[in-house]
């Protein structure tokens, strides 16, 4: 396995900061050559699996968004992960609890005949599929926009203050700052990203048949806007963790967004979100070991209003944010 040094995790960190940052710039901020980054960069790209990507947030792109926890045989839950994986309306498709479940986002579209037809069709009729919970998605308080902090624990406060400001990258849209909807040709190019977030703006401008300074024009507005965020896909285990898990809470609602805020500046989480269900917060927590995860349980999170916590190991993952990972 790749082991990464300090290098190659300040280029993941400057990547998370801007994803479409210059490698020039990525290099001055990291103290390098800018032939020693794009060779490091290539390295993690081939043999760690590392994407760079850009995904729509919620508000923007129309879509509801449902965890689904999917029981099955240990026969039959490889097929059943990797079929689901290799859907477009798929993300984070993971096998846990013994390799009998799996837990899978799903998104949805609002309306139309077909909305629901994963959740409410396709899934139900699959016969080695024996029980079926949707927990719909309220209110995200870590995770999307926001990374998980072992992956954004190599620069400084100037390093990532230098990267936004030379880089021009513009700052979040207010939380109160109106819901923006994507367009058709909105879509044609987040489709592009998706699949690489560091595509040149000429080969962009090819795949949405514009001009390059229009794809740069648009970017810079959608991100102003906040209707889009970047991201980057790397196993966790290259970054030391060795134990990931699942946490399914059940939260008195009296204290649900205290305790999910709390939560959300836990350093052990990638995930915090409120769902719907019979727990009702969800948490992803990535771990250095079986021990280190046992004590964040007994120590850190138990807490009175924090009524319940089913924990589900996740034994592989075979779709990251966007990312395959099915070899």
């Amino acid at each position: 396995m790749l082991a990464l040094d300090d290098l190659d995790r300040g280029i993941i960190h400057a990547l998370q900061v801007d994803a479409r940052a210059p490698f020039t710039l990525v290099a001055d901020v990291l103290g390098s050559s800018t032939q020693t980054v794009v060779r490091r960069y290539r390295r993690l790209h081939a043999q760690a699996g590392l994407r760079v990507v850009a995904l729509p947030t919620p508000r923007s792109s129309g879509v509801h968004q449902w965890f689904v926890r999917l029981t099955a045989a240990t026969r039959s839950a490889h097929d059943i992960a990797l079929a689901l994986a290799r859907r477009p309306d798929t993300s984070w498709v993971r096998l846990t609890s013994g390799g009998t479940e799996i837990v899978a986002i799903i998104h949805t579209a609002p309306a139309g005949p077909d909305a629901h037809a994963l959740l409410l069709r396709d899934i139900p009729r699959t016969a080695e599929i024996t029980a079926v919970s949707a927990h719909y998605l309220l209110h995200t308080y870590l995770g999307g926009p926001t990374a998980w902090r072992g992956r954004v624990d190599a620069l400084d406060a100037a390093q990532e203050a230098r990267l936004r400001a030379e880089a021009g990258t513009p700052d979040d849209a207010a939380p109160e700052a109106p819901a923006y909807l994507l367009t058709d040709p909105d879509r044609l190019l987040l489709s592009a990203l998706r699949e690489d977030a560091r595509l040149s703006y000429a080969d962009l401008a090819a795949a949405t048949a514009t001009t390059a300074s229009t794809v740069a024009r648009r970017l810079v507005e959608l991100r102003a806007r906040g209707a889009l965020f970047f991201d980057v896909d790397i196993d966790p285990v290259l970054l030391g963790v060795t134990v990931s898990a699942l946490l399914w809470m059940q939260v008195a609602p009296a204290h649900l967004d205290a305790v999910a805020t709390a939560l959300a500046g836990h350093e052990e989480l990638a995930v915090v979100a409120a769902t719907t269900g019979p727990t009702n917060l969800l948490a992803h927590a990535l771990c250095r070991d079986a021990e280190a995860l046992h004590h964040y349980l007994t120590r850190r999170v138990a807490w009175d209003a924090v009524t319940r916590i089913e924990t589900a190991p996740v034994l592989r993952t075979y779709k990251a944010a966007a990312t395959l990972r099915t070899g």
